[in-house]
């Protein structure tokens, strides 16, 4: 499995866990060390159940050179779950009712998310709001603005629940629909100052994603992959203050990368909290100076008997390949094919040094490696997956490869 602009969607399982045996093996499979969202999905694939990869996950580590490698204990992920049904957050899977569907369409959608309050937002028309944390009285004034504007048109406000224009947005869109994606778990509300905020959301009928277990403190390395889920529910992303180097500026990096509409509120030239903002229109990002020229730029929605609705979580939604069929394209998942005849221990070490060597501390695409390599994908990508359980590579968001 590849991380190239359709590769992850091509080797999506076509149906969710059909037991509860089976999504507990798959919460366990994605939680054992060093198996990140693009591993999990390939050791499903090339195995054929999350049993199976479990099972063999100790000597793909150990091929990989990972000694003494133990995959995660039942017993985490049991108190994983008790900790959830205290919190009355529940487990949406890809491909079941609940389950963002534009989220599903991104090259690396999270196999699961937890979910603190209704799934309904989710499965709403929705935007997406971001901006700064030390944002100006303009900006949270206009980052309310357009929350409110988007509500009353109906669509479900994304933010990220930091201070700041993420605040202001969540609060201006409790009565019509807000989504808040953490980079922790969702019982961690950060910050702290946001925690009344957050338990009103899931009060008033709004809702806490995360893709990380109950409990996780969010902690830098998180933030990044969070902003994908962001701008990954969202049919657009606008920027309201964003400095020119800002995580406001890697959501919409990410939004770019997935399709969507991106839009910026301008603001003073000699403002460094308007910079990002400028800079993304100077690059072709859509001016908004208020709710209008979003609703401009998405078309209308749908009417309200045709708008998608939320369903019981034990009722399946259509596969992906129905969904992909009716959207008219061609990312319908397929049934991967066996995998390739073992490669020698000689040839596969050679393979490893080429790859290292190729890639560095700034990140690389992948089907730029495989390119450069002049090697076949399906040799190249269970290299990367040994090097990525091995600890010496990371994937990050949009099918990009660094060294550790």
């Amino acid at each position: 499995m590849t991380e190239d602009s359709n590769s992850l969607s091509s080797t999506h399982p076509p149906l969710p866990p059909t037991t509860e045996e089976d999504r507990f093996d798959r919460l366990r499979l994605l939680r054992s060390r060093r198996v990140g969202v693009a591993t999990y999905w390939r050791l499903l694939a090339e195995h054929g159940s999350a049993a199976a990869a479990l099972e063999a996950l100790p000597a793909v580590a150990a091929a990989a050179g990972v000694e003494n490698y133990s995959i995660c204990p039942e017993g985490v992920v049991q108190a994983e779950i008790a900790a959830a049904r205290r919190h009355g957050a529940r487990l949406v899977c890809l491909g079941e009712a609940g389950y963002p569907p534009l989220l599903a369409e991104i090259d690396d959608p999270p196999p699961f998310l937890w979910v603190a309050g209704d799934t309904a937002p989710l499965m709403r028309p929705a935007v997406a709001l971001v901006g700064a944390r030390n944002a100006s009285s303009l900006g949270t004034r206009m980052a309310r603005a357009l929350a409110q504007g988007l509500g009353a048109e109906g669509r479900v406000v994304i933010s990220g629940l930091a201070r700041g224009v993420d605040a202001a947005a969540h609060e201006a869109a409790l009565d019509t629909g807000t989504v808040a994606v953490m980079a922790g778990g969702v019982d961690i509300l950060y910050p702290s100052e946001n925690t009344r905020l957050g338990e009103e959301i899931r009060a008033r009928g709004g809702a806490l994603v995360s893709e990380h277990a109950m409990g996780l403190q969010p902690q830098a390395r998180h933030f990044p992959a969070r902003n994908r889920i962001v701008s990954g529910i969202s049919a657009a992303i606008v920027v309201v203050e964003a400095a020119a180097k800002s995580g406001s500026l890697i959501t919409a990096r990410c939004a770019l990368d997935q399709g969507r509409e991106v839009l910026a509120v301008p603001g003073h030239p000699l403002d460094a909290r308007a910079a990002g903002c400028n800079m993304l229109i100077r690059d072709g990002a859509r001016l908004v100076r208020h709710a209008e020229d979003v609703a401009e730029a998405l078309g209308p929605l749908p009417q309200p008997e045709a708008r998608q609705q939320s369903l019981p979580l034990e009722q399946p939604m259509a596969s992906t390949s129905q969904q992909a069929a009716r959207r008219g394209t061609d990312r319908a998942p397929v049934i991967p094919a066996p995998p390739p005849e073992s490669r020698s221990l000689a040839e596969t070490a050679q393979l490893h040094r080429q790859i290292l060597d190729r890639l560095g501390p700034a990140p690389l695409a992948e089907d730029q490696l495989i390119r450069d390599l002049a090697a076949p994908s399906d040799a190249v990508a269970p290299a990367l997956t040994d090097l990525e359980i091995d600890g010496r590579i990371r994937r990050q968001p949009g099918g990009l490869l660094s060294l550790v």
